[in-house]
């Protein structure tokens, strides 16, 4: 995430400095910044009410993206049996994420000097006060929009293990898997001293993640190839129909989730100017081509375009510019979407069906394929004039280098730490549904509800 580097060097403290450079991915430019700043007087912060309206704004879209989008999306794509199990995990997770942020999570992502995990000294967000600010807007706007992305991303990976995991068993691992896993990596690539130097270590060493490839996309891909592993296949995969039961509810989660999307990226500028505006143009741009490059793809393969077909095309259109909607212009975008609507839809078919796992929802196959081909193809096609960083095609080629590192690390870790995680609490509680409960439908026997 992107954020004009003068509004953080002049006047805050080295926890909110760390906090907001985070959103900047602007290590290298910083640095001359941070010198002039040291040689002037410090200023003090003033509060911008034209980027706290739009950080306000863009909270508010990021947090419908999980409810009702996400939980639209996911519920309709799975059988009628379980579309309350399933919109009822994005809701409970949104409640259980904003609690566990509140309380630790903040803290650990965006608070301390260690290269690797954050501090313990913003424990249930002391010292946010009205009055103060990160940068030109309230720290808690900061706060709350930072809260809205750890909420999306462990919601993200229900869908892969959508139709037979424990809702109790759902509830620790999404927990743990917030402090385990999405805080140290949101730490890693997000986090910056008040200097401009980077302090996560994959900060320092350059990868570019505007508004969450890996910190989100790459990171809840992953954990869902994993925990669709882990759990094994649903009963009767592959001779039972599991046709979506109603593709329209899917349709509006869609829609709301292109919307709700201008927030994640426009918004992760951290302010109205010019760079929001040029992200907002390219997300619009990539989803739009991934839709069409999805549908095409298995229109001349399968003979017939899909409605879920244009709908995941364009999901991954979203995913896949999301790392790079701060740091490339309208041709790359184009060229992003065309790549990743074919990709996505390899992985959600042929690689799925290859390698036999059971992804129900497609989580990696849109989230983790989307989220790898954005973040490498943003070292090819990221223009210094928009973000202060070249790509390949100006001649940088070693930063297309520098992403793949940054996807190898997210994806080592994440899926150790992930599989750790879920043998533990499998141990300890229980991953799966008994086959019973899995054939009478989570709605009826996890949550005693069902639709008619």
């Amino acid at each position: 995430m992107s954020f004009p580097v003068k509004k953080i060097l002049y006047g805050v403290g080295p926890a909110l400095g760390l906090t907001l450079l985070a959103s900047a991915g602007l290590a290298q430019e910083a640095a001359p910044m941070a010198e002039a700043a040291a040689a002037a007087p410090a200023a003090t912060p003033v509060l911008d009410a034209g980027n706290t309206a739009w950080m306000l704004t863009s909270t508010a879209l990021v947090l419908m993206m999980t409810i009702p989008g996400l939980a639209l999306f996911y519920g309709g794509m799975v059988r009628k049996k379980n579309v309350l199990g399933t919109m009822m995990q994005s809701f409970a997770v949104t409640c259980l994420i904003t609690v566990l942020w509140m309380v630790i999570g903040y803290s650990l992502a965006f608070t301390g000097e260690s290269p690797y995990i954050g501090g313990l000294d913003r424990p249930y967000l002391t010292g946010h006060e009205k009055e103060t600010l990160a940068g030109t807007i309230p720290e808690s706007v900061f706060m709350m929009f930072q809260m809205t992305f750890a909420i999306i991303t462990p919601a993200l990976i229900t869908g892969a293990f959508a139709d037979r995991m424990k809702f109790s068993s759902m509830l620790v691992f999404m927990g743990a898997w917030l402090l385990v896993v999405y805080a140290p990596i949101c730490h890693w690539v997000w986090m910056l001293a008040a200097d401009g130097s980077a302090v996560g270590f994959l900060g320092q060493m350059g990868v570019l993640d505007f508004a969450g490839g890996t910190v989100v996309h790459i990171n809840a891909g992953i954990a869902g190839l994993v925990a669709a592993i882990v759990l094994g296949p649903r009963k009767g995969y592959g001779t039972d129909n599991m046709a979506p039961h109603n593709l329209t509810l899917s349709v509006i989660g869609a829609s709301l989730l292109w919307v709700g999307w201008f927030g994640f990226n426009a918004g992760s500028a951290v302010a109205a100017d010019g760079r929001a505006g040029m992200a907002m143009a390219v997300t619009q741009i990539a989803t739009a081509a991934a839709a069409l490059s999805w549908m095409f793809t298995e229109w001349l393969l399968r003979k017939k375009p899909s409605v879920l077909g244009i709908v995941s095309g364009a999901v991954a259109g979203l995913v896949a510019i999301t790392p790079a909607s701060g740091f490339v212009g309208p041709t790359g975008a184009l060229a992003i979407g065309l790549v990743a609507g074919v990709m996505c839809y390899w992985g959600a078919t042929s690689l799925k069906h290859a390698l036999k796992y059971d992804d129900s929802l497609d989580a990696f196959g849109v989230h983790g394929i989307g989220g790898i081909v954005g973040a490498i193809l943003t070292g090819v096609f990221a223009v210094k004039a928009i973000g202060g960083t070249a790509g390949a095609l100006e001649g940088n080629t070693a930063q297309v280098l520098t992403q793949i590192y940054g996807v190898g690390i997210t994806l080592v870790y994440t899926a150790i730490a992930t599989f750790i995680l879920l043998k533990v609490i499998d141990l300890v509680m229980g991953l799966r549904v008994s086959p019973e409960e899995e054939r009478e439908g989570l709605d009826l026997s996890l949550h005693g509800e069902t639709i008619h």
